[in-house]
């Protein structure tokens, strides 16, 4: 039957951890995650969770709206073929792109969200922050101080995911330290009553390596599965 993958050998399982020092452009790594992707369905590659950052740039899911891009020429703009609507990346912000073959593991998309909700929730308890989850809306939100003015809510990291024949793509970016006037220049993933924070708006001094060792900590936690260093 066409489209069906290989068959592979169940068992432990591990998944490979890629970090990349230095700003990743975008379009290289689309074409890394395209061609991992495709490896790993014919059983020609590991699984792969891809820690990076990227130059300052928004991308445009595939729900994304022409009027929430407010400043068009403030910095490239790629279309994405995750779902959602327009984000930004940038330094400072721990991108993830996760490649997990969900044929190994039950073919729901619903419980890989939640999966990689309860991840970063979990990750960032780590440094006291208490993330939630909303059902109107995607990504992890932190609640403003009652006190706060305006009072509502800040979104600390987005999901944003793909999947071709049961192999994920893309994934989630946690706010470690951008600059946060950055989003500005869109509606964040068409939200516009709540803002964007950071760890470091939270007064959390929190270095990339600390968020990475959470991430791989929590993974195994989270999704059953260890983490191990890419050779």
């Amino acid at each position: 039957m066409a489209d069906q993958p290989p068959e592979q050998q169940l068992g432990p399982r591990t998944v490979q951890l890629r970090r990349s020092a230095g700003l990743v452009p975008y379009e290289e790594a689309v074409a890394d995650m395209e061609a991992r992707v495709a490896a790993i369905y014919t059983g020609d590659a590991p699984e792969l969770v891809w820690l990076l950052e990227h130059p300052p740039l928004y991308t445009a899911g595939t729900s994304a709206q022409t009027e929430d891009l407010l400043a068009p020429e403030r910095f490239p703009v790629f279309k994405s073929g995750r779902g959602g609507q327009y984000t930004y990346h940038g330094p400072g912000q721990r991108v993830t792109y996760v490649m997990l073959d969900l044929n190994r593991h039950g073919k729901d998309l619903r419980a890989y969200v939640q999966n990689l909700e309860a991840w970063m929730i979990a990750a960032l308890a780590r440094f006291g922050v208490t993330g939630e989850t909303r059902c109107d809306r995607i990504g992890i939100w932190v609640p403003r101080e009652k006190e706060s003015v305006p009072p509502g809510e800040d979104k600390i990291g987005a999901i944003g995911v793909r999947v071709r024949r049961w192999i994920t793509f893309h994934g989630v970016a946690v706010n470690v330290e951008p600059d946060l006037d950055h989003f500005t220049g869109i509606v964040p993933c068409g939200v516009s009553q709540q803002g964007v924070t950071s760890l470091k708006a939270l007064g959390k001094d929190v270095a990339m390596a600390d968020i990475d060792a959470a991430l791989k900590d929590e993974f195994e936690s989270v999704f059953g599965v260890q983490l191990v260093d890419e050779p």
